[in-house]
C-alpha cells in the first residue's frame, strides 16, 4: 500500500537533512475584533491572511453570554487537530488502516484565578485530558498499533508544546497616549 505521507514527505526529509534550518517554521494567528467596545466578542484568524475568520466569545463563567467559541474552547480544538492529524499522518506512514477516528479534548480550570479573586489559584487550565476513539482494519498486528499510539504522541507539537511549554513573551504596542490635561 502507497503511503501519501511518505510521499509527501519524502524530499522535505532529505531536504531538512542537508539544511536543518529550513526546517524552521513560524505559525501564526491575529485577533482583530470589529467592535472594540464589545467586551465579550472578538475573532480570531488563524493563518493570518488566509481569510478564514473564527469568531470567539467569553465564557459564562467570566461574565461573558458563550455564545460563540472561547479560547480555551479554541486551545482544546487545537490540541484535538493535531493529535488528529498526527494519528492519521503515522497511520498512513505505517501502513495501519483507521476506520474511524474521533478526538475529543477537556480542559478544567478554576476561574477565580482567571477573575483575580484569590493569588493562590492559578489562571490556566489545571488539566486537560485528550480522548482518542480510533477504529483500525480488522487484524491489525497490537505491535503496530502501540507503535501508531507511540508515534502519534510524540509527533502531535500541540501536545508536546503543553507538556514541555516554551517561554512566552508578550509586548504591548500602545498608540493614543497624549498629554494628560494640567489640573
Amino acid at each position: 500500500m502507497a503511503s501519501l505521507v511518505r510521499e509527501a514527505q519524502a524530499a522535505l526529509r532529505k531536504l531538512y537533512l542537508e539544511n536543518p534550518a529550513l526546517a524552521l517554521v513560524t505559525d501564526h494567528a491575529r485577533s482583530c475584533g470589529p467592535n472594540t467596545a464589545d467586551p465579550f466578542h472578538s475573532q480570531v484568524t488563524p493563518m493570518d491572511g488566509c481569510g478564514v475568520w473564527v469568531p470567539m466569545g467569553v465564557h459564562r463563567a467570566l461574565g461573558g453570554p458563550h455564545d460563540a467559541p472561547t479560547p480555551g474552547d479554541l486551545l482544546c480544538a487545537a490540541l484535538a487537530a493535531c493529535q488528529d492529524s498526527a494519528l492519521r499522518m503515522v497511520a498512513n506512514r505505517l501502513g495501519v488502516v483507521i476506520t474511524a477516528l474521533e478526538v475529543r479534548v477537556t480542559a478544567n480550570v478554576d476561574v477565580r484565578g482567571a477573575l483575580g479573586m484569590d493569588a493562590e489559584v492559578p489562571t490556566g487550565f489545571q488539566s486537560m485530558a485528550c480522548d482518542v476513539h480510533l477504529a483500525v482494519a480488522e487484524g491489525t498486528p497490537p505491535r503496530l498499533l502501540a507503535s501508531l499510539q507511540s508515534a502519534a504522541e510524540r509527533c502531535c507539537v500541540v501536545q508536546q508544546t503543553l507538556q514541555h511549554p516554551p517561554p512566552v513573551s508578550t509586548r504591548f504596542h500602545v498608540t493614543g497616549l497624549g498629554v494628560a490635561p494640567a489640573a
